[in-house]
């Protein structure tokens, strides 16, 4: 029988020589034992995420209303507003609609009315239940002109009214396919704004240290000598409905301008930016750990004509050539580094209802030539096209955007190649909405738009929205258009819009009222040690956050099952 004392005796005979080999020789049968417990714990168990870390995030703006009503006019009061409250939907990493404060929703006479339920025991960040009350609050300070929501006109035509604690109807004038995309909005606190009266609403201190029902929690603020905001830190709510956030501190850092910005990520100060410009990627693609997300959003930039303004543009022909004459690849390749895509109609690929099997105007230079001279514009010795004494010349207008100017050169370059004199007349982005687009004072204009990704094409192609405040910068005006986007409107099959948006984008194939250009991709940095941010399709860039609450930095190790 081998006993302890016999290992002792062995180790006594053994030579100074043979002890050193024995010794070394258990150290690497024990590493090796340690190795193999270790590989086989690693086969057994996955990385998952776990709480903890912390992340900061800079952007080059200044926070002023963080109030989900009327934040739509500063990105970083869209993106605090994010975290810190809740809706009734919100969307997923592919920019579809999800339930999220709603447990349940139904539609009844046909579309017009919406019954929906909420989540119990949800609640705000002081303690006090969410519920219907507070939604219709939420509706009721939208709809009041006296609380300036830029929201207003999407609720002009709606009432609310609560059915009980947790369930609240929406009736419509008419039957709309799109109202759900109007519960992405955040929930107020009746509680707690029912006292502010609607002159104060703008200078109530809640508006820099709100309370919400979301998945991160206002706590604190930090200012400079002169007022500026330097950081607002967030902290998860433990109680939020949909699980507390993995990642407990998210902090956002205010900078003066995007140069400071991207000096403070060199720094590691922060560890993602907002957005980037296509030329600014190489820069940070150089930095350690950096991940920069490509994302889908329907930005889409054009060049609106005003036949009223110019006669040469009242010409089809004309339009159409204009379209066939530019090349949109090389615009994407010199403008936007390759970030972007082509747009040669109001839909873009990655929007629902985009129709591939139309065709639309691609870049042919020598059929754009074809068409202006069959059609009798004739060049001269300057060759600049002219036909019946009318020069075929336009003034592009344009905002004072680096983006923006250099694609109006390219195009003035292509343009000019057809017998087509261009003159660019560029202006602030002030004096370009006061005196161009708010009275439609321009030949062409030069200028992007913001769609959906579930296109609803009636506010920008309506002949309704012709005049300021619509946003038919293009003064469209065909009767059969503007059927097909009333009946599209009230339309809540998808499969039946699908055949209208197809109709609609045939029309302006053939009228080519604008000349489409490209949608920008949107350029989000993340530093490489944090995960789960999946999103690839947005609406608006603060919906890039939608899902914040389960990104992740630290991670630990669980027995895999049934796999």
């Amino acid at each position: 029988m081998i006993t302890p004392r016999s290992f002792v005796k062995i180790y006594h005979a053994l030579t100074y020589r043979d002890r050193v080999i024995a010794f070394v020789l258990s150290i690497i049968a024990l590493g090796a034992l340690l190795f193999w417990i270790g590989a086989a714990y690693v086969i057994s168990t996955k990385a998952v995420a776990d709480f903890g870390g912390e992340y900061r995030e800079g952007i080059a703006s200044q926070p002023r209303y963080i109030n989900p009503i009327i934040a739509q006019t500063s990105e970083a009061d869209q993106d605090l507003v994010q975290l810190i409250y809740s809706s009734l939907f919100t969307y997923d990493a592919n920019g579809k609609l999800v339930k999220s404060l709603a447990a349940d929703y139904k539609m009844e006479d046909e579309g017009r009315r919406y019954v929906v339920t909420l989540k119990q025991g949800v609640k705000f960040h002081d303690g006090e239940e969410l519920t219907a009350e507070d939604v219709l609050y939420t509706v009721q300070a939208i709809q009041d002109p006296s609380y300036k929501s830029p929201l207003r006109a999407n609720w002009l035509s709606v009432e609310a009214q609560v059915i009980d604690q947790y369930t609240i109807a929406f009736t419509l004038k008419k039957a709309y396919f799109g109202f759900l995309e109007n519960l992405t909005v955040g929930i107020l606190p009746k509680h707690i704004w029912e006292a502010v009266t609607p002159d104060k609403f703008l200078l109530s201190d809640y508006n820099l240290s709100p309370i919400g029902s979301g998945p991160y929690q206002y706590y604190n603020l930090e200012k400079d000598s002169s007022g500026n905001i330097l950081s607002i830190e967030l902290r998860s709510f433990k109680s939020y409905f949909e699980g507390e956030a993995y990642i407990p501190k998210f902090i956002f850092s205010f900078y003066p301008d995007q140069e400071t910005l991207l000096a403070a990520y060199a720094k590691k100060e922060v560890l993602g930016i907002h957005s980037i410009a296509p030329g600014e990627e190489a820069e940070v693609r150089n930095l350690k750990s950096t991940t920069v997300y490509e994302i889908a959003i329907p930005r889409i930039f054009s060049v609106f004509v005003n036949t009223i303004k110019s006669k040469p543009l009242a010409f089809d022909e004309v339009r159409k050539a204009l379209s066939y004459g530019t090349d949109r690849e090389a615009i994407i390749r010199e403008v936007l580094l390759g970030k972007g895509a082509p747009a040669t109609s109001a839909l873009l690929p990655f929007m629902d209802g985009f129709a591939s099997d139309i065709e639309t105007p691609h870049f042919d230079q020598a059929k754009a030539n074809v068409i202006l001279d069959e059609a009798g514009w004739k060049k001269g010795d300057d060759g600049i096209r002219s036909k019946d004494d009318t020069p075929l010349e336009i003034e592009l207008t344009l905002p004072e955007w680096p983006e923006i100017q250099k694609t109006a050169e390219i195009l003035k370059s292509q343009w000019e190649v057809l017998g087509v004199r261009v003159n660019l007349n560029q202006l602030s982005a002030s004096d370009l909405q006061k005196n161009a687009v708010k009275n439609r004072e321009y030949q062409a204009l030069l200028f992007g738009q913001a769609a959906m990704l579930e296109s609803d094409p009636y506010s920008f192609w309506h002949s309704s929205q012709k005049a300021d405040p619509g946003l038919n910068l293009a003064l469209f005006d065909n009767k059969d258009a503007d059927q097909i986007l009333e009946g599209m409107r009230e339309e809540l099959n998808p499969e039946a819009r699908i055949g209208q948006y197809k109709a609609f984008q045939e029309i302006l194939a053939q009228e080519n009222p604008s000349i489409f250009l490209y949608s920008p991709t949107y350029l989000y940095v993340v530093n490489g040690t944090v995960k789960g941010v999946d999103v690839k399709r947005i609406n608006n860039p603060a919906h890039r956050l939608s899902n914040a609450h389960r990104w992740f930095i630290d991670t630990k190790r669980v027995f895999k099952k049934g796999e």
